[in-house]
């Protein structure tokens, strides 16, 4: 919907909600405050923008994360100054590391005493040191004058690759200053790198050779999912990052999803004679530390030039668009590629009995596994995940989804951000429920968002698995420090009581075999639920999780 400016009474406040309605922004997610009121008052007047108030800036940031990572679209994020910025840098922390297209619009003090330690309430005189650090890019708008510039240098940064969040800081009374409101409004375009034909023409030389190679797909492939999914049925076979998951579908045989440190995994590594990395950091979390054997030659095709052999070293580094590089590459390759007709039946093989180790892992939890499995990617649910066990054992690698925006978790491992991140991405789905998996540690630090996804009616079903401690802290202590529990036992709320009082449905499963039907009906039913999995009554997985494998010698997943 286009807005029509008021020329005579515009405020720079009023111009940057316009802006925003005019290039297709439709939510975006905030706390209110003193300093960011300008642009609020502006977003309700205008009233096309969805505002979603969040009980705190870090869960903002969350939501509108996950809004973006399930929409494909800009996240929008509004905070205050001082300490509420503060306040949503750990959550943006995670964006950056994630490469989530987000601005993030804050404020600061009158432009007289910005940087200046004067004291003015909410002041922070090194505000922009601290946003400079954990954003992609950092704007300060200046001038009323400079409005139309700053937003646009602001939004490309975001939507361009590499994407990731970008700050805009605006003094508040730069917010209240008169603006030109005719300036006529043009969405930004993401700038991509385009690789040299040079380096896409070297690329197919080792495919074309290659008899066993294997595409590596990370976060950075996603949007490219025609043309990874082209390759594979030209001959290759794919193995994924966390993040890179669903790219090429994983009921593909020859997609060997994310389960790529297991022995099979290795194995496979092992007889390859071409690694093709897309998009991806090769996480230490996913590579045993880096110490994990890859194939040779290893290539990289990454949209950040510093990324090139960052992790390990490569053979060849093209420097482009995941997407523009694989579709001209795909140009230069022949139908069908002269591979080894045993490399897909053995990836076929390495996650067949990689998923199998992984449900004998499981124990009891198998069935809650399988439930999911049976229902998240047929049903397209968008599926949302913390940092806890279940997450950890079977939610980052068995339960599929049915496409790489479908899928959000934590990836750079911080804890609490799941209950947000469900409300965002349940606002952002276009269809069924988000389902989200969450631990009682984690959901304590998010806990007060479950009151604005009551607030907003947000289509998400919450799976709490409530094992009353932080898990994996326990686990690691009964392995390394001989079973002393100190600080990982948690005093856990009455999540029953809790989900009363702020009108929250609530199911409580205390054996797994009512699970199923417990979802099923949490699904149907409109508006967020909640459901408890009662971890002491069903007892413990089949093998203990004690984090991730910390090199070499480590194989289990």
């Amino acid at each position: 919907m286009k807005l029509e400016p008021i020329a005579q009474t515009e405020t720079v406040g009023d111009f940057i909600a316009r802006y925003l309605a005019e290039i297709g922004v439709t939510t975006m997610f905030g706390v209110i405050s003193i300093h960011n009121m300008p642009i609020l008052d502006a977003v309700a007047r205008q009233g096309v923008i969805r505002f979603v108030p969040a009980r705190g800036e870090s869960g903002a940031m969350s939501m509108a994360d996950a809004w973006a990572r399930v929409s494909g679209e800009m996240g929008v994020v509004i905070t205050s100054t001082g300490t509420a910025a503060g306040n949503a840098a750990g959550a943006q922390v995670e964006a950056l590391t994630a490469g989530t297209p987000l601005l993030h619009i804050t404020a600061t003090v009158d432009l007289g005493f910005a940087d200046r330690d004067r004291a003015p309430i909410h002041d922070v005189p090194r505000q922009p040191d601290m946003l400079k650090g954990i954003s992609k890019a950092y704007y300060r708008l200046w001038s009323a004058d400079s409005a139309i510039g700053t937003l646009t240098a602001a939004v490309s940064a975001a939507i361009s690759a590499p994407t990731g969040p970008v700050t805009l800081e605006i003094p508040v009374d730069v917010q209240r200053a008169k603006a030109a409101g005719a300036t006529r409004i043009f969405k930004p375009q993401p700038q991509r790198p385009q690789a040299s034909d040079d380096a896409v023409a070297a690329l197919a030389a080792l495919l074309i050779e290659a008899k066993r190679p294997i595409l590596w797909l990370g976060g950075g492939a996603c949007h490219a999912s025609a043309e990874a999914t082209e390759l594979v049925r030209r001959g290759c076979a794919v193995v994924t990052s966390t993040n890179g998951r669903a790219t090429v579908s994983e009921q593909n045989p020859a997609n060997l999803g994310a389960f790529n440190m297991t022995p099979e995994a290795q194995a496979l590594y092992a007889s390859s004679d071409l690694m093709i990395v897309v998009g991806s950091r090769l996480r230490g979390n996913e590579t045993l530390n880096n110490a994990m054997r890859l194939p040779r030659p290893l290539a990289q095709i990454d949209a950040e030039a510093s990324q090139g052999g960052r992790n390990y070293p490569v053979e060849l580094f093209v420097h482009g668009d995941s997407a523009d590089t694989l579709r001209r590459l795909l140009a230069l390759l022949p139908e069908k590629l002269d591979v080894d007709p045993q490399l897909g039946f053995d990836v076929a093989t390495a996650r067949a009995t990689a998923e199998g180790r992984l449900r004998a892992q499981m124990g009891p939890y198998q069935v809650v596994a399988d439930a999911l499995l049976e229902r998240v990617a047929p049903g397209r649910h968008a599926w949302v995940r913390d940092v806890t066990i279940s997450n950890s054992t079977f939610g980052n690698r068995y339960v599929g989804f049915a496409e790489p925006r479908h899928g959000v978790h934590a990836l750079g491992g911080g804890i609490g951000q799941g209950v947000a991140m469900g409300v965002g991405a349940a606002l952002a789905s276009d269809g069924p429920k988000a389902i989200t998996l969450l631990g009682d540690g984690g959901t304590q630090l998010g806990i007060a968002e479950m009151i604005t996804a009551v607030q907003e009616n947000a289509p998400v079903v919450f799976l709490l698995m409530n094992d009353q401690a932080y898990g994996v802290i326990k686990n690691i202590q009964d392995a390394q420090y001989d079973s002393r529990y100190h600080y990982s036992a948690l005093q856990t709320p009455d999540f029953k009581a809790h989900c009363a009082s702020i009108n929250l449905p609530h199911t409580l499963v205390s054996d797994v075999n009512d699970f199923a039907a417990a979802l099923d009906a949490a699904l149907a039913a409109p508006g967020p639920r909640l459901i408890e999995v009662d971890m002491i009554a069903i007892g413990p997985f089949g093998e203990t999780f004690s984090g991730p494998p910390a090199g070499a010698a480590g194989n289990k997943v």
